[in-house]
């Protein structure tokens, strides 16, 4: 009986580690906490994220976040959504900490920018992170910085990696120390180093879109 248990026990434990550990349970929105400043001024109003149909759904707004209750570090996350509708804006975004740091609704984080045609995309949000050909791909560097009125965009490698509106896209990201590598639908899209955060919660944006979202697994890159 004891050899059973240790086996069932290894088994878990390595089925855990190949197939990683879902963040979304398919039911509720248990494991995560929203910021939206605007609930805050008028309770009255919606919650822009909810479970519906075994899907976790961005509404899109009232615009906010969906955050993680726990940190993590060197991960791979992998994703996958849609927009059921109109295309428009969205973000994962990594090592979030500080609530509010820019516009008083985005925390301190790197985005990886959902927004249909530009996924992948990194987004300097109090953090910084560094890619090759900076200038081609974030604009003169005296404008470059990370927060309000400053160049805050890293544009992606790709322009033809997301899936028509309406299907599923995967977006693969992989956080080591500091870097950070990016896939959508296998197709390498980003990388970054340098990054100024190696660890921190996961969040998922309302920012103007609805986006359905099927699958949130992370696994260990240790």
């Amino acid at each position: 009986m004891h050899k059973l248990f240790s086996f069932l026990a290894f088994y878990l434990f390595t089925s855990t580690l190949l197939c990683g550990q879902s963040l979304f349970n398919g039911l509720n929105l248990d494991g995560w906490y929203m910021d939206v400043p605007d609930l805050e001024k008028d309770s009255s109003q919606r919650e822009p994220f909810i479970v519906r149909e075994g899907m976790l759904v961005s509404l899109g707004t009232p615009m906010g976040h969906l955050i993680t209750l726990s940190e993590f570090e060197n991960y791979i996350l992998e994703v996958e959504y849609r927009f059921p509708g109109e295309p428009g804006n969205c973000g994962v975004l990594v090592h979030a900490s500080t609530p509010r740091v820019l516009y008083n609704m985005f925390p301190k984080s790197i985005e990886i920018q959902m927004m249909h045609e530009n996924a992948g995309d990194f987004w300097c949000i109090g953090e910084n992170i560094e890619v090759p050909e900076m200038e081609k791909r974030r604009g003169p560097k005296e404008d470059w910085g990370v927060i309000e009125g400053k160049e805050r965009r890293i544009r992606n490698l790709t322009v033809d990696s997301e899936k028509p509106l309406g299907e599923w896209n995967t977006m693969k990201i992989e956080c080591h120390q500091d870097e950070i590598t990016v896939w959508i639908n296998g197709d390498l899209v980003n990388k970054g180093y340098n990054a100024t955060a190696r660890k921190g919660k996961i969040a998922i944006q309302a920012e103007g879109a609805e986006v359905e979202f099927r699958k949130i697994i992370l696994r260990q890159n240790n």
